[in-house]
């Protein structure tokens, strides 16, 4: 997708179709031919046309983040949702997850003994209908407990009414160079510490659940029955760096126009800005990224300073400095991001808008 449809405003979010879908039907596959379940993480891009073709490809179910994305796609027909987070449950969540268990098969995680109490506790007699899976810490250091704590947790779900389904961990660590090999190995030993654990006490281990972008397509042995990569639909600047897709993975780029350009003189870079900030772009930066963005048709240059609406971009000398209102496509460094700060986005196939997507779930963040 190199050419930027006439009919765009800048900055808009563009989605090469072509790309998408080949992004989806290669996970598809991978995880058929391992014999793993595919369970997306979707809240990298909160969109129901993009949910449907991750389901028709052949995903049991979707991953959210919070019980408003949940709701957003379960009232679009998804019947099969895992919110990957561990839950504090108080009296108007366990509402919602009533309504939600009520339409769908639902999962939620837990982390704690206090965490499932409260779950079971504001459940009541419908605790049971919702099933947990126990956060396991695999390296990444942010939530779950350590792979010999998970019994623990599982005990205290199981005496507030509670389904435990299984255990569940995110190799957050994958998300640096040269690291997401050793990952992959921590989370596959995490996963079958814990899951052994709450065999040998009884618990009936349905759920194995883990995986990352970074990590979902890498080779080797597993203890998961099932992965929930998320950012593999669009690709972006993070992945392109770790190795982890080439620039024709990438599906997701954003529009934008040189509203200022500057040679290199009175000891200034040789530079131009964009009408792209933070604002669509986002501002994640990881200490090891290059730049806070990356455009495809110049590799060498350098996204290295944001404002909320506008974006620098430090130039090749190699490369003709463009000129005033040339439109460029800029790959943002963590695609999840920008999904969130936009309304809509475009499907585009050979240069033109084909369709026009709502961001469904964008906002819903409880």
């Amino acid at each position: 997708m190199n050419v930027i449809p006439a009919a765009l405003r800048t900055p808009a979010v563009m989605i090469d179709v072509d790309i998408l879908d080949r992004n989806i039907q290669r996970m598809a596959d991978s995880m058929q031919g391992r014999g793993l379940n595919l369970r997306p993480h979707v809240k990298t891009h909160k969109t129901l046309e993009i949910a449907r073709k991750q389901l028709a490809a052949g995903a049991v179910g979707i991953t959210v983040a919070t019980i408003g994305e949940a709701e957003v796609f379960a009232a679009n027909g998804v019947k099969d949702i895992f919110i990957a987070y561990p839950l504090w449950v108080e009296a108007e969540n366990a509402e919602r997850l009533r309504a939600l268990a009520a339409g769908s098969r639902l999962a939620a995680g837990v982390d704690s003994a206090e965490g499932a109490t409260a779950m079971g506790h504001r459940l009541g007699a419908d605790a049971g209908s919702v099933e947990v899976l126990i956060e396991v810490d695999s390296g990444h250091h942010r939530s779950g407990v350590l792979p010999d704590e998970a019994v623990e947790v599982a005990r205290a779900a199981a005496a507030a009414g509670l389904t435990v389904a299984g255990v569940f961990t995110f190799p957050g660590h994958s998300y640096k160079p040269g690291m997401p090999t050793g990952a992959a190995g921590n989370e596959n030993e995490a996963l079958g510490q814990a899951a052994a654990a709450l065999g040998s006490a009884g618990f009936e281990v349905r759920t194995v659940s883990g995986g990352s972008t970074p990590t979902a397509l890498l080779d080797g042995p597993t203890a998961a029955t099932e992965l929930r990569p998320g950012v593999y639909v669009f690709g972006d600047a993070q992945q392109l760096e770790l190795e982890r897709c080439t620039w024709d993975d990438i599906a997701l780029s954003v529009a934008a126009t040189v509203v200022s350009r500057h040679e290199a003189r009175g000891g200034n870079v040789r530079r131009v800005v964009v009408d792209a900030g933070s604002k669509v772009l986002g501002s994640d930066r990881p200490d090891w990224a290059t730049g806070y963005a990356r455009l495809p048709e110049f590799p060498e240059a350098r996204v290295t300073a944001l404002s909320e609406h506008h974006a620098t971009v430090v130039w090749p000398d190699s490369a003709e400095l463009p000129a005033l209102g040339t439109r460029l496509r800029v790959i943002p460094n963590h695609v999840c991001l920008t999904m969130n700060l936009v309304d809509e986005v475009y499907a585009v196939r050979d240069g033109a808008v084909v369709d026009t997507w709502t961001v469904a779930a964008r906002g819903r963040n409880s």
